[in-house]
């Protein structure tokens, strides 16, 4: 019985080869975990760029969406704005999208969207300035906030039912102007759509570190959307209605003194 035992045992080429296995299967185990760590480490940041991009576009539909007349002077304000070979434009126009946290405040706020940075080291950030109330400037005042961080391009344009601008309104003339047939349509007024161009770093880790040399940039992560103003049509009516009623109550010019009559 001992003897038929002994004959049971594992040889040594088959303990060879069963090591062998389970050191290709422990080697695959951890490559397979290495490999899911480092995609985490990779997806995290463009998940969390993704997330900033969608809170950005979201908040920035919403106050165009709403938007109205900012001052008698001008109605909306688009500026382009070039730092290098990156985009950062401007946007100042007033809003009905929002919500009275105050005594004596109404759903009337001046908004602004702009690019801005820390220091030079830092990279350009997107920020929101709000003023609730009726400023002598409406291009200043209010409190800021920002909105996103590891900005890499913002550009604007508008639309006015014809054709794509790359500004809008003038901040120098009035609004109240002799002729406005002789003036571009993207110089009053206010736009019947805004197109939306967010760019954001892809890595926001690695926004702030030197690139090596040899080594290319990640591309920026392209975000892009087209609003459509509603209350545009209302505000372009009401100044229609304006200039037509001041153009009718205009007195006749009366005769010039010493011609009242024939002789």
């Amino acid at each position: 019985m001992r003897a038929g035992l002994r004959h049971r045992g594992f040889t040594l080429i088959e303990l060879t080869i069963s090591a062998a296995i389970g050191a290709i299967v422990l080697v695959a185990s951890y490559l397979c975990l290495s490999a899911g760590f480092a995609s985490r480490k990779q997806i995290e940041p463009r998940i969390e760029v993704l997330q900033t991009a969608r809170v950005a576009m979201a908040m920035i539909t919403a106050d165009l969406r709403s938007a109205c007349s900012l001052s008698p002077d001008f109605d909306f304000v688009g500026e382009q704005r070039t730092v290098g070979d990156q985009e950062f434009d401007n946007l100042d126009f007033a809003t009905h999208y929002y919500f009275p946290k105050h005594a004596r405040e109404a759903d009337y706020c001046q908004v602004s969207y702009f690019a801005d940075r820390g220091s030079e080291n830092e990279d350009y950030s997107l920020w929101r300035r709000r003023n609730p109330r009726i400023a002598p400037n409406p291009l200043e005042g209010g409190s800021r906030e920002l909105i996103a961080q590891g900005l890499r391009g913002l550009k604007l344009e508008y639309f006015d039912g014809w054709d794509w601008y790359d500004n809008w309104g003038d901040i120098n003339a009035g609004k109240k102007q002799k002729n406005r047939t002789l003036v571009a349509s993207n110089l009053f007024g206010m736009p019947e759509a805004v197109r939306i161009t967010l760019k954001l770093g892809s890595s926001p880790a690695k926004t702030n570190a030197p690139v090596k040399t040899g080594e290319n940039p990640e591309p920026p992560l392209v975000f892009q959307t087209v609003v459509r103003l509603e209350l545009a049509d209302a505000t372009a009516a009401s100044a229609n209605n304006d200039t037509s009623s001041s153009t009718n109550s205009a007195p006749t010019p009366s005769q010039p003194p010493g011609n009242g009559g024939a002789n």
